[in-house]
């Protein structure tokens, strides 16, 4: 039950689908609202579809903070490793690099020696403060030649260059 629905002053309940169907990566990813997103976005995300049976997709780079959270068996490793899935087809690492932690030892451990996935997958807790030290110390380089080029941000600041050596890739 969701009272109210955002928006209204309605009350809605939602009930379970009488025909559940599989949703694979491919076929949101083939839809014209992935490719209608994807012709706007930086970095697009095929989700899957909503309760409703409407195509869900997102751009990243359009939110760059996210919290995914729920109960055990809810789809949170579904999720993530959609979102890591769209990335990788959509994207060359000269466009995008990961770096990943995985205290649970088993999510993010198949990316392990990809090209767009910086270093190793990273297990253990104490390894991962050097290595988020190492991005922040990036970030405040990239502040640096954003100022330098009189660019605000990745997307100005790549748009300055033609040679693709001298764009940056996103970080997540």
């Amino acid at each position: 039950i969701e009272a109210p629905i955002p928006g209204t002053s309605l009350v809605g309940i939602e009930v379970p689908n009488q025909k559940p169907s599989i949703v694979t990566l491919r076929s949101i990813m083939s839809t014209n609202e992935f490719y209608s997103m994807k012709q706007n976005s930086k970095l697009g995300l095929a989700l899957g579809k909503g309760s409703g049976g409407d195509i869900a997709v997102a751009d990243l780079a359009k939110m760059p903070h996210l919290l995914i959270a729920g109960s055990t068996g809810s789809g949170k490793s579904v999720c993530m490793n959609t979102m890591i899935c769209s990335l990788l087809m959509e994207k060359t690492p000269m466009e995008v690099q990961m770096y990943m932690i995985d205290p649970k030892r088993v999510e993010l451990t198949p990316y392990e020696g990809l090209p767009h996935v910086s270093g190793p997958v990273l297990v253990e807790v104490e390894d991962s403060v050097p290595t988020l030290k190492s991005i922040l110390a990036e970030m405040q380089a990239r502040y640096k030649k954003f100022a330098k080029a009189g660019a605000r941000n990745i997307v100005t600041y790549n748009k300055k260059f033609s040679d693709q050596t001298e764009k940056m890739p996103y970080i997540l």
